[in-house]
């Protein structure tokens, strides 16, 4: 992490397709940097038509750089469990394989303890049926540029309007004391 401001953390999530996740977290206060990426797979800068086979092993992720003193990553993650669905096993809707999983991607053993915190709460809200696997980064590598704030650059798209835009709308009447202000 010695690519970010002394002020700035990182975390990686994987909530189902890195197109929704980006969207919502484009909105969160306190978020300086997100980027749609790749990771904990075994091949060596993949492609998204690698990923969507399935057979690298990779997550669709995206990296948060965000301020603690604007958000805290307690309160990301219980964004992140919010805007997707952490009881299904390699899918999310429509979107199905393993590149599709719920993941918390850390950076650090500090930020594995508050994940495990936030996790064991989901697992009590959700019955036990959470799925999230909780692992440290690996083998990350950033998707392609047209990839990188879809939402925001293909608002009218047909995922992006009925998917996507459901997603963003979910969290902004959820978490209103998390948006950034335009």
């Amino acid at each position: 992490m010695s690519d970010l401001p002394k002020n700035l953390s990182r975390i990686t999530l994987g909530g189902g397709c890195f197109w929704c996740t980006e969207a919502v977290f484009e909105r969160v206060k306190g978020v300086h940097r997100i980027e749609s990426g790749y990771c904990n797979g075994h091949v060596q800068q993949p492609s998204y038509e690698q990923i969507c086979s399935g057979n690298t092993g990779h997550a669709e992720v995206v990296r948060l750089d965000f301020d603690s003193s604007e958000v805290s990553l307690t309160e990301l993650l219980e964004v992140f469990f919010a805007i997707h669905d952490p009881t299904t096993l390699n899918r999310q809707g429509a979107d199905i394989g393993s590149q599709y999983r719920s993941g918390i991607y850390t950076h650090g053993s500090e930020q594995e303890a508050i994940a495990r915190e936030v996790l064991a709460e989901a697992q009590v809200a959700h019955q036990g049926r959470v799925v999230t696997e909780l692992l440290p980064e690996r083998n990350y590598w950033p998707a392609e540029a047209y990839h990188q704030r879809y939402y925001a650059r293909n608002p009218e798209q047909g995922y992006c309007a009925f998917v996507v835009a459901a997603k963003v709308d979910k969290f902004l009447s959820t978490f209103a004391r998390l948006t950034r202000n335009a």
